[in-house]
């Protein structure tokens, strides 16, 4: 079997900002969870889909904003998609999909919790994690969890994060501590670039491997003393934002491996959540209902 692991914050996210928006009868915005519900249901029609989680922001913040003022909030984030995410999530549970709603922790962390809980459980071939996130490449093992952007239809293996990042899934952290994050909020190592920190990080994968002087790494970097340097003077940063960037892997997720088989929709949740939003005919559409 195949476990899918959705993002349901970035799904959400791609669909408020993907698609023209929509009111609902009463005038609340509904665009975001229209469209997570259509992508949501083709993923459910796919061959093979067994096994499915969704996991949501249920508050932007979480406790990495006790540890960097300038983490990500919610703040900048449009209020009509912000109100839908209560409803985003009561339709994932209408649909039959197990919900992870996170409040402490976030999204990300419950998806890397479950890929791996189950990577390596009697009968699971494959962990998909559905998002093009880069966050969620640390989570990558070989063949056997793998994240999957399924909008350009690209499967990203451990061979393709190395060819993409020039790293390690291993090493994500790392990277993305020299490089920063814009979309988290903090900002990485003056003068390091996605290239420098590939340079470095496939020769000594970790921080701390790092030779503290430059004349000792034992790889050719551009620009390598203004790299030393700036590492140098901000090493403790460094390894702030790696804390930042790192997914916890203890998430409180109760559900077992069973719990995660789709039976199929809950008729009297989805047609009441369906006839809310203004999509009464996908009702029509479900592949398979849960039994009464």
């Amino acid at each position: 079997m195949k476990v899918h692991l959705v993002d349901g914050t970035y799904e959400l996210f791609r669909a408020h900002f993907g698609a023209p928006p929509a009111t609902a009868a009463d005038g609340s915005a509904v665009g975001a969870a229209r469209g997570l519900l259509r992508t949501l249901l083709a993923l459910l029609a796919s061959p093979g889909v067994t096994h499915v989680a969704c996991a949501f922001d249920h508050v932007i913040e979480s406790f990495r904003n006790d540890l960097y003022p300038g983490y990500k909030t919610s703040a900048g984030v449009p209020p009509e998609l912000l109100a839908q995410f209560p409803l985003a999530e009561t339709l994932t549970r209408a649909l039959g999909v197990v919900v992870w709603p996170m409040v402490e922790m976030e999204a990300d962390d419950a998806l890397a919790t479950a890929a791996a809980r189950w990577a390596e459980a009697p009968g699971v071939e494959q962990v998909v994690i559905c998002s093009p996130d880069k966050d969620l490449a640390q989570c990558v093992r070989g063949e056997r969890v793998v994240c999957l952007d399924r909008r350009q239809r690209k499967l990203l293996d451990e061979a393709g994060v190395r060819q993409k990042f020039g790293v390690l899934p291993t090493s994500m952290p790392d990277w993305l501590a020299l490089v920063g994050d814009t979309s988290d909020g903090y900002p990485g190592v003056p003068r390091w670039g996605e290239k420098s920190a590939a340079a470095v990080l496939s020769r000594y994968r970790r921080l701390e491997a790092i030779p503290e002087y430059e004349r000792e790494w034992e790889v050719a970097v551009r620009g390598a003393a203004a790299l030393g340097a700036s590492l140098r003077a901000h090493r403790a940063e460094a390894a702030l934002y790696r804390v930042l960037a790192t997914l916890r892997e203890d998430a409180p997720l109760p559900e077992s491996l069973g719990d995660l088989r789709w039976e199929g929709g809950r008729r009297d949740e989805l047609e009441a959540v369906c006839a809310q939003i203004g999509e009464a005919e996908v009702v029509s559409r479900m592949p398979l209902w849960r039994p009464a």
